[in-house]
């Protein structure tokens, strides 16, 4: 994996000349002749004939995450609802229905409230950590299942190969987030997964400067996807965002290791505290599918959610005084990243459905950075104790 990170790996030759990938940011491509046009826009021919269905440099980081995933064709485009949107409607259509893990993503959950049942399409949450559950949950117009594991944000693990020998016998697509995990850490086509999107905004890229992402299965799901939803709804990257992608992929490795020991000292230390009252992350014993994350993931990732004890008001003042750590919407950066899941990523929920989805006030999710960890973990140290002391308790004791 580190070697295919940094190497194209594409089966061509090696070629003279610049190492890294040009960025060709042309919109229009010229032909020899008008038959090799015609071939082309076709698709009896490979090759880019107009801007809004690819690039040479996007084309570049498309074989890469192909080759990453283990898949046969991946699909790059402009951010991580882009993917998930594509991935759905490429199997859905009016009338159809789609079983979703109940522990989804604030944005996918967004998409198929608003804008699922504007396509005729209906959907089911379900408890996918128990198989029966989708088994029960299935109708005779199910056409797909989507799941995320772990979830966002509070990083539930969902057994893929057991999920996949369900969609298997009822011959429908599972399609899977892997944006937590990168292909560094899971790869859910190896598990039986058919498709697999990402928010490259996250991991893949790792610098908080680019927005897209990407989807990853078999080529003519993707060629379907390129030409009859990508290209009609404008959705395709940037060769410059594709380029940054590709460079941030030589380090993904050496990051997601950084992110992965971050993550878990922090959560150790936080299981420990007097002012939390759960932690959240697949590398603790505590954790419900901790097993299961053992076997089926190569390293727990870099995200911990807890819950605070004193709810929003506490939650509020936490991330207030935070110095070294940041409040934002994102993860997966250099930085060590806060938000606060009710009222940021996951606001468009109803109250009903946060406690369902089990989404307290109190909850904040944390994306570990590649700081120094003793750093973090002092700065979360000091924002405790700002806490403890407004709460005018005295819970613990400041080392």
């Amino acid at each position: 994996m580190d070697t295919a990170l940094i190497h194209q790996q594409n089966g061509g030759e090696r070629q003279n000349g610049a190492v890294a990938q040009a960025i060709v940011p042309a919109v229009a491509y010229s032909f020899a002749d008008c038959d090799t046009a015609i071939d082309v826009v076709s698709g009896k021919k490979e090759g880019i004939y107009y801007g809004r269905y690819g690039n040479s440099t996007l084309r570049a980081v498309e074989e890469k995450m192909a080759v990453l995933e283990n898949g046969e064709a991946a699909l790059g485009v402009g951010s991580g609802m882009a993917a998930i949107s594509i991935a759905l409607l490429a199997f859905l259509k009016q009338g159809d229905h789609v079983i979703v893990t109940k522990d989804v993503y604030g944005g996918t959950h967004k998409f198929l409230t608003n804008l699922a049942p504007r396509f005729g399409i209906s959907f089911s949450y379900v408890d996918c950590t128990n198989v029966d559950h989708i088994l029960r949950a299935m109708q005779s117009n199910t056409k797909a299942v989507y799941i995320e594991t772990p979830s966002n944000p509070l990083l539930t693990v969902l057994d893929i190969e057991a999920v996949a020998k369900i969609t298997k016998h009822y011959n429908i697509p599972l399609i899977i987030d892997n944006t937590f995990m990168s292909p560094y850490l899971q790869r859910p086509l190896d598990l039986g997964a058919d498709v697999v999107v990402h928010s490259a905004t996250k991991y893949l890229n790792g610098h908080g400067d680019v927005l897209a992402g990407f989807v990853v299965g078999k080529a003519e799901h993707i060629q379907f996807m390129r030409q009859s939803i990508m290209g009609d709804l404008g959705q395709v990257l940037s060769a410059w965002d594709a380029f940054l992608i590709l460079r941030g992929l030589k380090t993904l490795g050496l990051r997601v290791e950084r992110h992965c020991h971050n993550a878990h000292e922090i959560a150790s230390f936080l299981e420990s505290h007097p002012l939390v009252e759960k932690v959240f992350y697949p590398g603790l014993e505590c954790h419900p599918q901790y097993e299961l994350a053992q076997r089926q993931m190569k390293g727990m990732g870099g995200i911990v959610s807890f819950e605070l004890k004193g709810g929003l008001e506490a939650a509020k003042a936490f991330m207030d005084a935070l110095q070294l750590s940041m409040i934002s919407f994102s993860l997966g950066d250099p930085e060590t990243l806060v938000q606060h899941p009710a009222t940021m990523t996951h606001f468009s929920m109803s109250d009903e459905e946060k406690t369902a989805a089990g989404i307290t006030d109190g909850l904040i999710r944390l994306s570990a950075g590649l700081e120094s960890v003793q750093d973090i973990m002092a700065d979360l140290e000091q924002a405790l104790a700002v806490v403890n002391q407004r709460g005018g308790k005295l819970l613990w004791e400041t080392v």
